[in-house]
């Protein structure tokens, strides 16, 4: 018993072992896997890091390389289902995708971003998203523009973002700066002005003041308040300096905003100071050529305006010859109308007229502002009715742009206000979406139900058709066989006319001539030799005859016959029936036994189709059919003299396709000329092999 029991007490603590050491296996493998699994994602999510980090470098050298990095972090985060990681990437795609120009790639990355940023409640990224289209759209839809615009500025309000914020509300301001909504214009600089206040002056920061001070001016001079626009002008001017240095192209061109004020407030003087100043940066004309015309038009007109035409009209003249070797059409019409100016003024009327047509004609494309100016200054040069024709149609012009105006400001409005709605109306959506997708599921199943059905009715029609195809190919067939058979009748027919021709003509003849001439042999007479000769000939006249008749078994009296009978009785009953004359050729060289059955079938079928279209649309009297072998190809030819179609606006009837369809199967090619009042040519290839 002692025994017994050491014995269960061993294997019983030896199972107990066991057991432990496959829990601690068991454990040991799940810990394994898992730690194995985490390195695995920690080596993914360091991949997605580099990818991203890499993707955000976006420069206009560097393009190519970014999307490919977004693209690989993309892939790697969707595969993770990590969805804050492929915002990331989307995000950084669509900014490759606008700097490359790609805008239709742009758009699709956007609207996947908003959709995904929706989804995961990412309010930043949904943000800067619409400031991204904001920005996409301003030079191209106005409304659309403001309408992202809106809702970008009202996210970062939420978010708290003083910064991003005022970028978009600059955006808006210059909307509706050019929209002429002056008054909307100048509290929306005011108010991102504000905000950049209350932030600590970055460059960046700093940077956008400037735009604000100059989107200021801007407005002042436009509502002929100059003093204000001189102040804001200056206050962008020194930050330009700041940040640019005295001597860079934005100090510049903030100048030349200075100078226009000056010359709208009548201060020629100091606006020609100005100009001078920028003329005379080095390489200007070079380094930004549309900039440097806009100076030279305007310093050319300022010295007009103060009555120095000294360097007129050369200076005028100068900047049309860069205008039209940068394409600078805008600016070229500005300077055509004071071309016409100018010479209006020194009473040369051909040369004011030429000029203010040439800026009235450029200006009709897409610069509704430039062509009112240069109607209204043509009712000024232009004498009597047609005075009055320019005068009309700048009456015209000026009430659709001052109502399209309107309009703008009525849709800035309407957006600023549909925006506010679209938060209230998301809770109505979202009960909408439970029942549409409710109907979508009935609509679905019952669709499918219907695909079914008609798949099913479809396949039915096919199998008949291909039924009653098959039976047609029978029909062919058995006429194939039909016309073997007859050929073969009259084969045998042949032989025995050839055998009784030997036997009944020639054999007797020869038979007949032996036995006069057996009964000529001991016979030497004048008399028999003449008998003899005349025998002789008659021997001749019959190896002629035997040569006959073996040149007569030598033809081939049923050459040319098979398939290409059967073609010649289908064209000779077809034509006869359509009352078609006609004209058949066929190449020797072709070998029908060489083609099989299904390719006759269709030959045969595309044969018959034709003179049918021919006869039921073309109006024809005659009709050539040609077969032709070309380097292993079967060429069909079918001309008719008939009425002919346009080949590119015909539609394809129920002939044509199926003839194409056979086409297709047999691999050939059909090419179709046809012209009105002359007639159709069908060209055919078929390959033998």
């Amino acid at each position: 018993m002692l025994y017994t029991f050491k014995k269960n007490g061993y294997i019983w603590v030896t199972n107990c072992f066991v057991a432990l050491n496959l829990k601690f296996f068991i454990l040991f493998v799940f810990y394994s896997t898992f730690l194995c699994s985490q390195e695995d994602l920690k080596s993914d999510l360091d991949s997605i890091q580099y990818y991203l980090r890499h993707s955000e470098k976006i420069t206009s050298k560097n393009l190519e390389s970014s999307v490919k990095f977004s693209l690989r972090a993309k892939s790697l985060s969707e595969k993770l289902a990590i969805d804050s990681l492929v915002l990331q990437s989307e995000i950084n795609l669509l900014s490759a995708y606008f700097i490359k120009g790609e805008n239709p790639l742009f758009l699709k990355h956007s609207h996947k971003s908003l959709k995904l940023a929706k989804k995961i409640h990412d309010s930043t990224s949904l943000a800067v998203v619409n400031k991204k289209l904001g920005y996409f759209y301003y030079d191209k839809l106005v409304d659309s523009a403001y309408y992202y615009n809106s809702k970008a500025e009202k996210l970062f309000h939420i978010l708290k973002d003083k910064f991003n914020r005022a970028v978009v509300l600059l955006d808006i301001a210059l909307l509706q700066y050019n929209g002429k909504d002056y008054t909307g214009s100048e509290l929306t600089t005011i108010n991102g002005l504000s905000l950049l206040d209350d932030l600590e002056e970055t460059r960046e920061v700093i940077k956008y003041k400037s735009y604000f001070y100059s989107n200021l001016a801007s407005v002042f001079g436009a509502l002929e308040q100059y003093e204000e626009a001189i102040v804001y002008n200056n206050k962008a001017i020194d930050i330009h300096k700041d940040l640019y240095g005295s001597g860079s192209i934005p100090v510049a061109r903030q100048k030349s905003n200075l100078a226009i004020v000056y010359r709208n407030s009548k201060r020629y003087d100091i606006a020609l100071k100005y100009y001078t100043e920028i003329l005379a940066y080095e390489n200007l004309v070079n380094e930004n050529p549309g900039f440097y015309v806009a100076v030279l038009g305007n310093y050319g007109y300022t010295l007009y305006l103060m009555g120095q035409t000294e360097q007129l009209p050369k200076l005028y003249l100068d900047a049309i010859k860069i205008c039209d070797s940068i394409g600078n059409t805008y600016r070229s019409i500005i300077i055509y109308r004071r071309l016409s100016e100018y010479y209006q003024s020194e009473n040369i009327k051909d040369s004011a007229k030429f000029y203010a047509h040439k800026a009235k004609t450029r200006a009709e494309d897409s610069f509704d502002d430039e062509l009112l100016e240069s109607l209204l200054l043509l009712s000024k040069i232009e004498e009597d009715s047609i005075a009055v024709k320019h005068y009309d149609a700048y009456i015209t012009l000026n009430d659709s742009i001052i109502k399209n105006e309107r309009t703008l400001r009525n849709k800035f409005a309407r957006i600023q206000y549909e925006t506010d709605q679209i938060e209230k109306e998301n809770i109505q959506i979202a009960k909408e979406r439970l029942w549409l997708l409710i109907i979508s599921v009935v609509v679905v199943i019952a669709s499918f139900l219907l695909y079914l059905f008609i798949t099913q009715r479809n396949r039915n029609r096919e199998l008949q058709l291909v039924q009653k195809q098959q039976e047609a190919n029978e029909e062919i067939y058995n006429l194939m066989l039909t016309q073997n058979e007859v050929i073969e009748e009259a084969r045998t027919n042949e032989k025995k006319r050839i055998s009784q021709e030997l036997h009944d003509g020639v054999l007797g003849r020869l038979f007949g001539t032996r036995l006069s001439l057996d009964s000529l042999n001991m016979n030497n007479s004048i008399e028999a030799v003449k008998t003899r000769s005349e025998y002789i000939d008659g021997l001749k006249t019959i190896e002629e005859d035997i040569r006959k008749v073996s040149h007569e078994l030598n033809t081939d009296f049923v050459s040319g016959s098979g398939f290409i009978d059967i073609i010649k009785t289908l064209i000779e009953t077809q034509t006869l029936a359509y009352g078609l004359k006609y004209d058949l050729k066929h190449d020797e060289a072709i070998i029908w036994d060489e083609l099989d059955n299904k390719k006759k079938i269709h030959i045969y079928r595309i044969v018959q189709e034709s003179l049918h279209n021919i006869y039921k649309h073309a109006n024809a009297s005659h009709v050539s059919i040609s077969f032709k072998l070309k380097k292993n190809v079967i060429c069909f030819t079918l001309k008719d003299d008939g009425s002919g179609f346009d080949v590119t606006k015909a539609k394809s009837g129920i002939g044509l396709k199926n003839m194409n369809s056979r086409i297709k199967e047999i691999a050939g090619n059909i090419d179709i000329k046809s012209e009105i009042n002359t007639g159709t040519t069908v060209i055919i290839e078929v390959p033998i092999t």
